[in-house]
């Protein structure tokens, strides 16, 4: 591999001769061998746009000439355009604060905008990460910016996945809105009732925990661009940090807004633990859903088979036309991770000290990581697994008549000692409450009929 040699201020560095990035890269992929992947596409595509909207700000405020300045702002398009992401080559969970995967792009930036200019990768000398990719900047601002506008496109992303999943739960609320079943708490026979109820339930539980999801993008509007190092605004122009803000709002389609308090914007992350926070509500009610599902599609024989699944794929590599609630299992998994991702963003928020939080990698990654998996799941949990489930009408009506429990429903008439006496009675002759209930003189079939209404 031919390689040419970049400075920096540790010295020279040897780099691929193909490579975009730079020595500081360089020296971070050669440390930063964490997960073996660089950091997701929306974090760098975010950082991109952030180094855009610096660039034309800092030509309005009248900081960065404009041949410098233009050709940043066309390597910034080229890049998002779709090229040279294999050159963001940093591991996803990098230096603290990302200081890596800031240079990282400033480093192609600037060289991709050298060749725009007519000159070779590695002429530090005509534009520069630092001087120019990087002015009026810190990875202190920069990171924390990008970071919340790849949340909210990921959150924008993943919302409309969301919505999939809360409307087939209606759908089959409305379609088993009739079919009675015995409800169960403790895992035990409980009172009746209906199959559409139990996903109503369900529907609304999953719309709560997507609209908190919604409220907790609210506080990531608010940025941290233009406070650069610890949150005092140093080296950076006066009107830079709201032309850059503007910029980034322009570029990003979002509608920013500079923090108040641009230490606090620093100091904490509160709004992307917000965000990892709701989307682990959101994984609590769905992986409970998924439960309940696989529990009542149990069987056929020796299970409770209330559930009929529609079949995605063979079951078992070993038993013949087995088939398993797949994607309920699939989010279950996927579920459990999202939790175990905001524990890990928890744990990064509230390890920051005094001026600044450097978690930032691992916050982000674990965030992008959790929105992405749902945003990939849900619609096909949603269409290939709850529009397509059916129930056994019939059985579920003759595990109300057969169940002790419905004595309940006799109890204000009768007592509950001599309801419970029933009950006992029921369970030891293997007769129904409506049996007993009609033999004995306590009710009639019409009179029960109307207590199961």
């Amino acid at each position: 591999m031919r390689h040419r040699t970049d400075t920096d201020s540790l010295g020279e560095v040897r780099v691929p001769h193909s490579a975009y990035y730079g020595p500081f890269t360089a020296r971070a992929i050669a440390q930063y061998t964490v997960t073996g992947r660089p950091s997701r596409e929306g974090l760098v595509r975010a950082f991109v746009m952030t180094k855009r909207a610096a660039a034309a700000a800092n030509m309005r405020v009248g900081a960065l000439d404009k041949r410098r300045g233009r050709a940043i702002v066309r390597a910034c398009d080229t890049v998002l355009a779709g090229a040279h992401m294999g050159d963001f080559a940093v591991d996803a969970i990098n230096s603290g604060a990302g200081t890596a995967l800031n240079m990282n792009t400033n480093e192609v930036i600037a060289n991709v905008a050298l060749e725009i200019l007519g000159r070779r990768r590695g002429e530090y000398s005509h534009l520069h990460p630092n001087d120019h990719v990087n002015m009026s900047q810190s990875s202190n601002d920069t990171f924390p910016t990008a970071m919340h506008v790849a949340a909210l496109h990921a959150a924008r992303h993943a919302l409309p996945a969301i919505d999939m999943v809360v409307a087939s739960l209606r759908k089959r609320a409305r379609a088993f809105a009739s079919h009675k079943k015995i409800g169960r708490t403790h895992l035990m026979d409980a009172l009746p009732v209906t199959l559409g109820a139990e996903f109503g339930a369900y529907a609304v539980a999953t719309r709560a925990a997507r609209d908190a999801i919604a409220e907790s993008m609210k506080p990531l509007a608010a940025v941290a661009l233009g406070g650069t190092a610890v949150g005092t605004g140093a080296n950076a122009p006066r009107g830079y940090r709201r032309a850059a803000i503007s910029e980034l709002s322009r570029v990003s389609g979002l509608r920013l807004r500079p923090e108040a308090d641009m230490q606090y914007a620093l100091q904490s992350r509160q709004a992307i633990a917000g965000l990892s926070s709701a989307m682990r509500g959101l994984a609590v009610e769905l992986g409970r859903v998924s439960n309940d599902i696989r529990l009542m599609a149990s069987g056929p024989v020796a299970g409770i088979s209330e559930l009929s699944i529609p079949a995605v794929h063979a079951g078992s590599s070993i038993m013949p036309g087995k088939v398993n609630p797949s994607l309920a299992e699939c989010m279950n998994m996927v579920c459990l991770a999202i939790v175990g991702n905001d524990a890990t963003v928890s744990g990064a928020a509230s390890a920051g000290q005094f001026e600044l939080n450097v978690m930032l990698p691992v916050m982000i990654d674990r965030t992008l990581d959790s929105l992405g998996m749902m945003a990939g799941l849900a619609p096909k949990f949603a269409a290939n697994l709850l529009d397509g489930l059916g129930a056994d009408r019939a059985a579920m009506r003759a595990r109300i008549e057969a169940s002790p429990v419905i004595v309940t429903l006799l109890a204000p008439k009768i007592g509950y000692q001599r309801a419970a006496a029933l009950f006992k009675e029921s369970l030891a002759t293997g007769r129904t409450i409506r049996d007993l209930a009609v033999s004995g003189g306590i009710a009639t079939n019409a009179e029960i009929d109307a207590l199961f209404r």
